[in-house]
């Protein structure tokens, strides 16, 4: 293990530990979805709490109490709505700041430290951090955007619980990203006081691979609601049918894949060696991994000619 990553493990703050425990938590779940049926009890609460949409209709059979608690999932806009005001608040301030000199509010600059966020003199951060934030943002921005004109929502459902937890989770992330800008007092701190001296190639690879994973995954999202769809764009049923095209043709799940893309993007954008977004990329990997597993089984399930040679989630793997 490289020296850096052992000396940034004994520095386990707050929000590293947090994205910690979740990443262990979703590989411990995958985990227990891989072992053959009937080796393990099985419990209603659980499946239910780890299957969303689609999945919840191949899963066990779900007992009234637990359909109480179910909303709908369209009403994932709403997780999108809450990113894109609050990471554009985040995104306000860390440009008033970055441009003009303004301080942090010292409530935000106070939950920051709270969080784990350090005082240290060096600026090399500080683009990394802001070009993240803007990808987070236009990254909210789009799935907000395909939630209202390009998907098209059935009667599929998701847990309560799933639902609050989406609403914290961009929340979240937006303050792990500016927990990671150099803060000198309440201000950013820029090396020379100018932004763009710090730009460097994986600034340029970074937002390159934002670009190329972010298209595929609209890519993705368009043939899913147009399999809903007649030639003139009007829906005419909410059943499921096999996508082709695009990663489409490698995995069951190329928009869970796109994500976890996009998220190695801004950790490429954070110069590759940002221990707390490599925790939160671990994340992304296995929560999706899960829910890519899950739509696997599902359309395989359904659909005896589905194409055998598609993977889960990773093309010629998983």
């Amino acid at each position: 293990m490289a020296p850096w990553v052992v000396a940034e493990l004994w520095a386990l703050n707050p929000l590293r530990a947090l994205w910690l425990t979740l990443t262990a938590a979703f590989l411990l779940t995958l985990l227990l979805q891989l072992v053959p049926p009937g080796l393990l009890p099985g419990c209603a609460l659980f499946q239910d709490l780890i299957r969303y949409g689609k999945t919840k209709r191949e899963g066990p059979s779900r007992p009234a109490a637990c359909r109480v608690f179910d909303v709908p999932k369209r009403y994932f806009s709403h997780f999108y709505i809450i990113s894109v005001l609050w990471n554009g608040f985040l995104l306000w301030h860390l440009t008033q700041s970055l441009f003009l000199g303004v301080p942090f509010p010292n409530w935000l600059h106070g939950l920051l430290r709270i969080l784990g966020a350090a005082q240290f003199q060096g600026g090399e951060l500080a683009l990394s951090a802001f070009l993240v934030l803007v990808f987070l943002w236009l990254h909210s921005l789009r799935r907000l955007f395909e939630c209202f004109y390009v998907s098209v929502f059935s009667n599929a459902v998701i847990h309560v619980v799933q639902y609050c937890f989406g609403l914290v989770y961009y929340v979240l992330t937006g303050l792990t990203v500016l927990s990671q800008v150099p803060m000198d007092g309440r201000n950013v701190y820029v090396i020379g006081k100018n932004l763009l001296m710090q730009a460097r190639w994986f600034h340029i690879l970074g937002m390159l691979m934002f670009i190329w994973s972010s298209v595929h995954q609209y890519k993705c999202h368009v043939i899913l609601g147009n399999l809903r769809k007649n030639k003139a764009g009007v829906v005419i049923h909410c059943n499921h049918r096999i996508p082709f095209g695009d990663w489409f043709e490698y995995v069951s799940s190329p928009n869970y894949l796109a994500e976890l893309m996009i998220y190695i993007s801004m950790a490429v954008t954070f110069g590759l060696h940002n221990l707390t977004w490599w925790l939160v990329v671990t994340y992304v990997f296995f929560s999706q991994a899960l829910s890519a597993f899950l739509s696997h089984k599902f359309y395989k399930s359904k659909f005896v000619s589905y194409p055998k040679h598609r993977k889960a989630f990773l093309p010629f793997l998983f």
